[in-house]
């Protein structure tokens, strides 16, 4: 299977048809089917690593603010226990795994599982991002991760390279921002480095020009090293869709494999 990084954006495109949701039902509809979802948000950053291990996660709404039709939107895809055993396996001894029963799919996850599977009726389970972790460790895990990919899993990292709310043109939407240009470019020039965890730029992305403007918090960028991780460093790394909105929110998506 490959594995994807996809820029998610608002949770207003569960209702919108544009560029980013058209390319997530394409995907969808090209990709080999998998036979389960391994699917990393964003939006489920926590001390140590979890994932969840119920049979039926629920659709977690974990926003404010926006139209009814969004907050009763649901995802129904089934859970799987015996995937979230595999992956606490693949990450021991070194990475301590909580079978989480309280969680479920949040946004970052469904709003892109719906345009690309809107029958839900494919196995997803979450993994969380473990803040407490060097980021080269996000990396180290994917991977730790990529066997998965063998054996019919598909990874779907989300998240966004460029996330900075604070300084969005909302008034603007298509302005986009040197700085936020610049560090979208430097993702995109070291997607296919290869090395060492600790020395991977994308690792030391603070480095980088426009890097602490771009990515004030790290929970946006984090998931992205989890695709990367999983890249076995030969096969193409492919950009099915990128874009930066309101200056400061980049789309960029990333695909490993075919």
């Amino acid at each position: 299977m490959p594995a994807l990084f996809l820029g998610h954006g608002s949770p207003m495109n569960v209702l919108e048809n544009n560029r980013y949701t058209q390319t997530w039902r394409r995907l969808g509809e090209q990709l080999p089917r998998p036979q389960a979802i391994l699917a990393i948000s964003a939006h489920w950053y926590t001390r140590g690593t979890r994932v969840t291990a119920m049979v039926q996660p629920p659709t977690v709404h974990d926003f404010h603010g926006f139209p009814r039709a969004l907050h009763e939107t649901v995802y129904p895809a089934p859970g799987s226990p015996r995937l979230a055993r595999r992956i606490s396996e693949l990450l021991a001894p070194q990475t301590p795994v909580v079978l989480d029963d309280d969680w479920g799919l949040d946004h970052g996850s469904w709003s892109l599982l719906l345009a690309m599977y809107p029958q839900a009726d494919i196995p997803v389970v979450q993994l969380s991002i473990d803040g407490t972790l060097p980021v080269s460790g996000h990396l180290e895990l994917g991977r730790k991760l990529a066997v998965l990919r063998d054996e019919g899993v598909l990874i779907v990292a989300s998240g966004n390279v460029v996330h900075n709310l604070q300084l969005a043109s909302w008034s603007e939407p298509l302005r986009v921002y040197p700085w936020a240009q610049a560090f979208n470019d430097f993702v995109k020039d070291n997607l296919r480095w290869r090395g060492a965890a600790g020395q991977h730029p994308l690792a030391n992305y603070l480095l980088a020009e426009g890097g602490a403007l771009a990515c004030p918090t790290p929970e946006h960028f984090l998931p992205l090293l989890y695709t990367l991780g999983a890249w076995e460093g030969t096969e193409p790394v492919t950009l099915p869709v990128e874009g930066i909105e309101m200056g400061s929110l980049s789309m960029l998506s990333v695909q490993v494999g075919g």
